[in-house]
């Protein structure tokens, strides 16, 4: 079997550096070999590229913009009259991806509307976020592209958040029906909603096209107390020859370093 291999999410490790720049270096220098990032749109890209390649890593994964956070935007995908803004920023982030030489987008599906109830508006996003996807596999499949749907948990993270469970998020790629838009994979998220998370991955597999990792329920270090048993989990991925990355997408205890252990404990083996 195949060892895993992981990327440092850098909106969530390092941040005891103010910019991303720095954390790229920072992540090399702790021993990862590739980098994912939320948002980079207020960082100049030359100095993300410049940094890239002096640090010699690969950057996975970035997330499509989130819209006006300030005004309760969580992303655009999902979200009725809001499909330009949608379109716009995909350009956006397609420019970064490109120059990152970055090949794969979070597609954030977005919040239910203030005011709105989930089951009134599930049926009119859902139609919106599937055109929406049809769009963005056209666009990303000329660059070799994927694109990703996640599911964020609705009970503890965000209880307005359209695309909340595996399970629709399964549903809707199948009306999608397009090789280049798939699953990721947030451990963290899934155990929150549904457990069964021996089942489910078996289940999803074939469709996951990248996975992150966070203990639960404080969202901390893997091997941090919580309900997750890293080890067995890290070796059904194993087993089902996952070679995709597992973003790290935590929130360190201390700093970002002294929580490392076990991942050096990973790479020794």
């Amino acid at each position: 079997m195949a060892a895993l291999k992981f990327c440092a999410n850098i909106s969530w490790l390092f941040t005891e550096l103010p910019d991303f720049s720095k954390r790229i270096c920072a992540a090399a220098s702790a021993g990862f070999q590739a980098v994912e990032a939320a948002w980079l749109y207020d960082s100049d890209l030359s100095e993300l590229q410049k940094a890239k390649e002096a640090a010699g890593v690969e950057f996975v994964l970035i997330n499509t913009p989130p819209g006006d956070l300030k005004a309760g935007d969580l992303g655009l995908g999902a979200v009725p009259g809001r499909e330009l803004e949608f379109r716009q920023g995909l350009d956006l982030t397609l420019k970064f991806a490109k120059a990152l030489n970055c090949k794969r987008i979070h597609l954030m599906a977005g919040r239910i509307p203030v005011g709105s109830h989930r089951a009134t508006v599930a049926r009119e996003m859902e139609d919106v976020f599937v055109q929406n996807l049809s769009y963005a596999a056209d666009i990303l499949s000329k660059e070799g592209i994927t694109g990703l749907i996640e599911p964020i948990n609705s009970r503890i993270t965000d209880p307005r958040y359209f695309l909340d469970s595996p399970h629709q998020a399964a549903a809707i790629l199948e009306k999608v029906g397009k090789p280049n838009i798939q699953l990721q994979m947030d451990i963290y998220h899934w155990q929150i909603m549904d457990g069964n998370l021996t089942q489910n991955i078996h289940k999803y597999f074939p469709i996951i096209g990248h996975v992150q990792i966070a203990q639960v329920p404080g969202r901390n270090e893997p091997d941090s107390d919580g309900e997750l048993s890293y080890s067995y989990l890290f070796s059904i991925l194993e087993k089902l020859g996952y070679h995709g990355y597992l973003g790290c997408e935590y929130k360190p205890l201390d700093s970002t370093e002294e929580g490392l252990g076990w991942i050096k404990r990973y790479w020794a083996q």
